[in-house]
Order: structure tokens, then sequence, then C-alpha cells
């Protein structure tokens, strides 16, 4: 896996090498020893996935202590990352990537970064592990619009949420 640089510090964007021919493809997705030489130790306790239709938005999401490693098994998403951490220089940053099945890219979202994407493909499977198990009563949100924050989401898209994220306050009321 090749390390892609990104804007922000603290989240590791990594392209794996993927080997093709007519019969399909194989790559690695997930490697202990390659993740910790770039200094990303989580231990990965619980996996999730989801499947979303084009134009979803699902965040933004965070839990104090919870990184996540996350990839697009099938289609194509914007992930998007936010430094929610108080007192960061980047607070309220945001950095944004293009993950899909066919560049295979791995994003790692430490704790203390809003984390949340949106469909680019007519359907989209996003696979992710956690270093934490998700706690309802810990798990905080903020709008994935919010002007303060300025996430430059798609244009040609008509965005869709679920109640929850589409009622979310502003990111200075969560990192309060």
């Amino acid at each position: 896996m090749e390390r892609i640089p990104t804007r922000l510090e603290g989240p590791v964007l990594l392209e794996p090498v993927i080997h093709g021919d007519e019969r399909g493809f194989f790559m690695e997705t997930y490697r202990a020893a390659t993740l910790a030489g770039l200094g990303i130790h989580d231990e990965w306790v619980q996996d999730n996935h989801s499947r979303s239709r084009r134009g979803i938005v699902r965040g933004m999401h965070l839990q104090p202590g919870m990184a996540k490693l996350v990839r697009c098994a099938r289609g194509a998403i914007l992930d998007v990352l936010v430094d929610a951490r108080p007192g960061s220089a980047t607070f309220g940053e945001w950095e944004g990537f293009e993950l899909s099945d066919r560049n295979g890219r791995v994003l790692y979202a430490p704790d203390g970064f809003g984390h949340g994407f949106c469909v680019l493909s007519e359907e989209a499977d996003v696979v992710y592990k956690c270093s934490t198990y998700y706690d309802a009563a810990a798990e905080r949100g903020f709008a994935y619009d919010d002007p303060a924050v300025g996430i430059e989401w798609p244009a040609d898209l008509e965005l869709t949420a679920s109640a929850r994220d589409a009622g979310a306050p502003p990111l200075s009321a969560v990192a309060e």
C-alpha cells in the first residue's frame, strides 16, 4: 500500500496495489503491519457495512475514542473528514476523498475527526472498521451542511439525509 498525502494532520489515505486481469482483481485492504509502519496502532473491534443510493449523505458523525478505517467496496463515495478536536489549529477544517471500488483507497479517520460521506454512484457499499464499540450514548453528530465548516458537497447531487442528520446541530455546539 502507498500512502497518499493529505492536507490535514492525522488522517491517512492509503492506495493499495490492485492486481487485475480479465478474471477480475485482487487487492489487500488491510494489513496491521503496514498501518503500524504508518503510526496507526489502533485495535479494530467492530466492522460495519452500509449500503446507500446516489445522493444519500451520511454524517457528520463522531464518537470520542473511536477511529475508523473506511473503504468503499462497491460504487463510489465522497468521504469527508472534519477536524473536531477543540484547540486544534485546524479545528473545523475539512478534507474530502473519493473512495471507490475502482481506486480501492482506504481512509484512516483518527479519533477526534467527524466522518461522513455522500454517494456518487447509483449505489455504494461502505465498509469500515472501528477501534471501539459503537455507543449510542457517546456518539455525537453535527450538521453536514454547517456553513461555518463549508463542506463542498458535489453540486450536481441532490443530497438526502436521515432526519437525525438533517437536524444535527452545528459543529460549534458539539465541540463545546
